[in-house]
């Protein structure tokens, strides 16, 4: 059985809506997920707009259906990571964004994204962390033979997937499952844990 290790909800939190900048890269399902739980109020939070990186990414398009903007800004443009940042958190500012969340964003974040927020940059990771960080790890974790993986929150810092730990949830590895089967799974729960898991860290309990 699936387990998530935060509560279902999280009643704690008294503060203003949550102001939430995306950062996504592909298709963006996990930006769904978030906008469906503030729809139904169980994450007190505005969404200031959509940065991605990849011309035609399909988080466009769902950005548009939420009536949220959206921006591009491809880091082929930059010469470096730091100049690419520099343009996010630019944009960033001008949407009064507070938390930058990171929903399949495939880029590694730099000191010039990072310091302007602080402990409040999030990534959600296909895998139970420590474990498995970095590409692929849903295709490493089969190879590996592991009977349990998972999605792990965590607050970004500069070394890949290795930030404290916000909340994790497991997924257990079938006898048949291809990456596939096996990734799909794992997306179900990063959708139920991502939403929750930014409110969890709203409150300060993690």
């Amino acid at each position: 059985m699936d387990v998530l290790t935060v509560p279902e909800h999280c009643p704690d939190y008294r503060g203003e809506p949550l102001r939430l900048g995306i950062l996504a890269s592909g298709k963006g399902s996990n930006f769904t997920a978030i906008v469906e739980a503030i729809s139904a109020q169980t994450l007190p939070a505005v969404i200031t707009g959509v940065i991605y990186n990849n011309p035609g990414a399909g988080v466009v398009q769902r950005a548009q259906a939420a009536g949220v903007k959206s921006h591009l800004i491809n880091h082929r443009d930059y010469p470096d990571r730091e100049s690419f940042d520099q343009d996010i958190v630019s944009t960033l500012k001008n949407w009064g964004t507070e938390w930058v969340v990171m929903a399949g964003w495939m880029r590694q974040a730099t000191e010039v994204l990072l310091k302007p927020f602080g402990a409040q940059v999030l990534n959600i990771h296909p895998s139970l962390l420590p474990a498995f960080p970095g590409i692929k790890a849903v295709e490493r974790a089969l190879a590996a033979g592991v009977k349990i993986t998972g999605c792990t929150v965590h607050r970004v810092v500069l070394a890949v997937d290795s930030g404290p730990i916000i909340a994790q949830a497991a997924v257990p590895v079938l006898p048949g499952d291809t990456v596939a089967s096996l990734h799909a799974r794992i997306q179900q729960q990063e959708h139920r844990l991502y939403p929750q898991a930014i409110l969890w860290a709203a409150v300060g309990n993690s």
